[in-house]
């Protein structure tokens, strides 16, 4: 009879590709997986991977072997993960990775109630802007949007990333109101580069109506991080196309004005990734139970999204 050990290093080295990935995955030395793994071929008499300089490569027999034990794998951990869950026994570090603006803004205010309820997990944060490798960095959890998803990953959708335009009072003052996104280059404006390929960004809105325009903009200044582009236009140096998590606080406070309240940018989902269900450990578990409850109960996804108004602003 094969151990759990030797299927779970196999069918996660087949998922990533190699052995170092997989075991990352599974706390393991690479060392400890290509054993767990030349052993179960030794037991079966075949050979599961091709090996090369490039990495792994299923065989036509590790094909059909995967095919046949990762489901009754799936099943053993999902089953290992849900006793604990339900002992109410979650335990450990959890590595979670979110930007910094909205991570810091929205998800560790929920960290109290959290630890409360989880005492004996110990979430261990990185936040930055880039979309990460989540598997190659050990993380258990990531929220935020733009994350290529690997083999073993699932992401579950908690709202919309939408961008609107705004801009501080005094920046307005004595100046026309645009009508349209096309309006915009009219404007003085802090423009965003790409975080990933360096590039400005001329974002599509779309209004109620499905009708799409661009946003041209004429930048007096550029960056390439969420936050300093809200913190230069707060400054008045031209209007800013910001993401809703940013301009917020500031457009309810009346720091910021909104204009084109008709109109927004959608960047696509913001999401929780997560390793597949089934195999996740009870504090993973935990966090993406509690962080979708989050975000149900106190309604964040429409708090968050393009519809909302600044205090006093009918559009």
């Amino acid at each position: 009879m094969e151990t759990l050990a030797n299927l779970e290093s196999f069918v996660r080295s087949a998922e990533t590709g190699s052995f170092s990935s997989a075991a990352r995955r599974l706390a393991l030395t690479p060392a400890a997986v290509s054993r767990n793994v030349a052993q179960l071929e030794r037991n079966l008499g075949v050979r599961l991977f091709q090996r090369s300089t490039r990495g792994l490569t299923l065989s036509e027999a590790g094909e059909r072997f995967l095919q046949s034990v990762q489901g009754g794998l799936d099943s053993i951990q999902g089953a290992i993960a849900d006793i604990t869950v339900n002992a109410g026994q979650p335990a450990g570090v959890l590595k979670l990775s979110a930007a910094p603006g909205f991570g810091m803004d929205y998800l560790l205010p929920l960290m109290p109630a959290f630890l409360e309820k989880y005492p004996a997990v110990v979430p261990d944060w990185f936040f930055d802007n880039r979309p990460l490798d989540l598997i190659a960095g050990g993380f258990d959890a990531a929220v935020g949007g733009g994350f290529e998803l690997p083999p073993g990953m699932v992401a579950r959708e908690l709202g919309r990333i939408h961008l609107i335009a705004a801009a501080a009072p005094d920046f307005l003052r004595g100046k026309r109101r645009p009508k349209d996104p096309a309006g915009l280059a009219e404007l003085a404006a802090v423009s965003m580069r790409s975080p990933l390929h360096g590039r400005l960004r001329t974002p599509v809105m779309r209004n109620a109506a499905g009708r799409e325009m661009a946003a041209t903009q004429k930048p007096v200044m550029m960056v390439n991080d969420p936050d300093a582009l809200c913190r230069a236009t707060l400054l008045g140096l031209g209007v800013g196309l910001i993401a809703v998590p940013h301009a917020a606080p500031h457009l309810h406070s009346g720091a910021l004005e909104r204009l084109l309240p008709d109109w927004h940018c959608d960047l696509g989902p913001l999401s929780l990734y997560f390793a597949s269900q089934k195999l996740l450990p009870g504090k993973t578990r935990a966090f993406v139970d509690f962080v979708t409850e989050a975000f149900r109960e106190q309604k964040l996804a429409q708090r968050l999204s393009g519809g909302i108004r600044a205090r006093g602003n009918t559009g």
